[in-house]
């Protein structure tokens, strides 16, 4: 036997597949170049929206503040996260069955479809968003693929001492498609809203050409395995039922600024809750179950999914909040205007992304020969420390110590995210890889997701209890009658987070256009300014925006604890754990 066909046979005989024996360094950096591509494009289509909403909205002749139409708003902009989180254990668990490869390419190709189809969306008004909306599910069926299936196939064509850098390599990809997606929304859509959707035809083609031409399975792919349908079921109607639940309960439900008390986000939540446990029930009692309970006996598995967990659960919303914050607040202090403020919104969160681009390939390289550990737990520890210094900063802070804060915040998170995917893929056995990596990127959407309905919350919150006192006064000082100012005082404090967060002046959304033709042109120049709304809602939303990172790096904490308690080095097919 050649040494060649003596080292794979080991391999297979470890549990270990063998990679292509003439090719096999030069395979794995085709699977990481096709990886990073498809992490790339789908991280993009995660925030790009979040820049870009306005534009669109205007394109199709729909305002997304006008009653009846706040849906469009939030599921064309959430929709892709849910149904991402919903189906990625799903196509984890049919990619470890089928082919991770063969179901990737497919991912690729179905996303390229949608973002195809998207920008070329017929009509206008109502037709165009509901459109719109749905093929924003069928890019997510397709990131799902690709989310689902690339720490695997990184996992499948690197030694595990390379693993933590391609990871590395892969994180990054992910964090500077999810800033880099703000950028290309901001400045895309100034030229034309249909370009938002249509930039991601180009790398979908190259990546599924790419794909198909040169990957190829080199998992072990068991055969005889059943696909557990109540599993699948009720594991996703459940999930999505709380994800559909928490999307609700940030809307205005009767007289209440939120919608927690709504019986529909109610029953969303406990129901779901049943589903949940009726579907833990089931996976103790099938022989193929989809969600392999028994990988939680594993620690480093356990350990690093709840740091995991925790880690998005404290950082999901911090995007969303600091665009609020730029956008309603510091940029309109600082002479921008309402229109031009998601474009440097976008500009200003960039120092995240150059602390992650510095610590996440180095973590993860470091991480292959010390281990994942002090990495991780040090990134989350970091991190803490981030969102309680940004907790001293003013609503007009200084741009120098919020540029070296959020630098700090994107070191912290980029030392943490690559050892700690690696660490949680390396202690899995090569047969569950898929349906790992799938749980995996489910416990981190499903903490986004939670996050920013509750960084949400505490902001609505705070503006409930205080802004209606205040915004009358203002605006009754200022000329408006006692019967409108006090009309506009109590519409929900969620309608003025969505005009700042999209980029419209929150005042002139407000205040009806029939009022204001009779206002005086002052007066017209001071409500309408840049400096009447930032100052307005400055207090409380310092109030809600410091608990709400309070919050953040007390999870951070626990994050850091979980990730120190994942123990030393660990390799499933190693006898015992390695130092570190």
């Amino acid at each position: 036997m050649s040494a060649v066909s003596a080292q794979a046979s080991i391999k297979q005989r470890s549990g270990v597949p063998p990679l292509p024996n003439a090719h096999e360094d030069r395979y794995k950096w085709t699977v990481l170049i096709n990886t990073t591509i498809g992490m790339l494009v789908a991280s993009i289509n995660s925030s790009i929206l979040l820049i870009s909403l306005p534009a669109i909205f205007r394109g199709i002749g729909i305002s997304p503040l006008a009653p009846g139409q706040s849906g469009y708003l939030l599921w064309i902009l959430l929709g892709y996260m849910v149904v991402t989180a919903t189906l990625l254990v799903t196509f984890g668990r049919i990619s470890d069955m089928f082919g991770r490869v063969k179901l990737y390419n497919l991912g690729f190709a179905i996303f390229t479809v949608g973002s195809g189809l998207l920008a070329f969306t017929p009509g206008t008004g109502d037709q165009a968003a509901t459109i719109i909306l749905v093929l924003r599910l069928v890019q997510g069926v397709g990131g799902a693929f690709l989310f689902a299936n690339s720490t695997a196939l990184l996992t499948d064509a690197f030694p595990p001492s390379q693993r933590g850098t391609a990871m590395g390599v892969s994180q990054v990809a992910a964090i500077v498609g999810a800033l880099g997606g703000l950028l290309l929304g901001g400045w895309l859509s100034t030229i034309d809203w249909r370009l938002v959707f249509l930039v991601s035809v180009p790398f979908g083609l190259v990546g599924t050409i790419h794909g198909y031409l040169g990957l190829h399975e080199v998992a072990t792919i068991r055969r005889g395995q059943k696909l557990d349908i109540p599993g699948n079921l009720t594991f996703g109607v459940g999930l999505t039922a709380i994800l559909i639940g928490l999307t609700y309960g940030i809307e205005p439900y009767g007289s209440s600024s939120m919608g927690w008390t709504n019986p529909w986000v109610v029953g969303c939540l406990v129901g779901g809750a049943a589903i949940l446990a009726a579907f833990a029930w089931i996976e103790t009692h099938v022989a193929d179950p989809l969600f392999h309970l028994e990988l939680f006996k594993i620690r480093m598995f356990t350990a690093g999914n709840i740091s995991g967990f925790c880690a998005s659960l404290a950082r999901g919303g911090l995007q969303f909040m600091l665009i609020i914050w730029l956008q309603g607040i510091w940029l309109p202090l600082h002479g921008y205007s309402f229109e031009e403020t998601p474009l440097w919104a976008g500009i200003y969160t960039m120092p995240m992304l150059i602390g992650f681009v510095i610590s996440g390939p180095a973590s993860g390289w470091l991480s292959d020969r010390f281990g994942a550990r002090a990495f991780a737990t040090g990134g989350m520890l970091i991190t803490a420390a981030g969102f309680v210094a940004l907790c001293t900063l003013p609503g007009d802070f200084n741009r120098g110590i919020f540029f070296a804060l959020l630098l700090i915040l994107g070191i912290g998170m980029g030392l943490f995210a690559a050892p700690n995917t690696t660490s949680i893929m390396n202690s899995v056995p090569p047969e569950a890889r898929g349906v790992a990596s799938g749980m995996r990127g489910t416990f981190q959407n499903a903490g986004q997701m939670v996050s920013i309905a509750f960084f949400f919350s505490i902001l609505t919150a705070g503006l409930a209890s205080s802004l209606p006192t205040v915004m009358y006064q203002g605006l009754h000082h200022n000329g408006l009658s006692v019967a409108l100012s006090h009309q506009i005082s109590h519409l929900p404090p969620i309608g003025v987070l969505f005009a700042a967060f999209l980029g419209y002046n929150p005042m002139q959304s407000l205040v009806p256009h029939s009022a204001s033709i009779h206002l005086s042109h002052h007066t017209r120049g001071v409500l309408f300014g840049h400096a009447f709304f930032p100052h307005l809602i400055l207090p409380a939303f310092l109030d809600g925006l410091h608990l709400a990172f309070y919050v953040s790096a007390a999870i951070s904490l626990i994050a850091a604890v979980a990730s120190l308690l994942r123990g030393k080095r660990y390799i499933h097919g190693e006898e015992a754990p390695t130092q570190g």
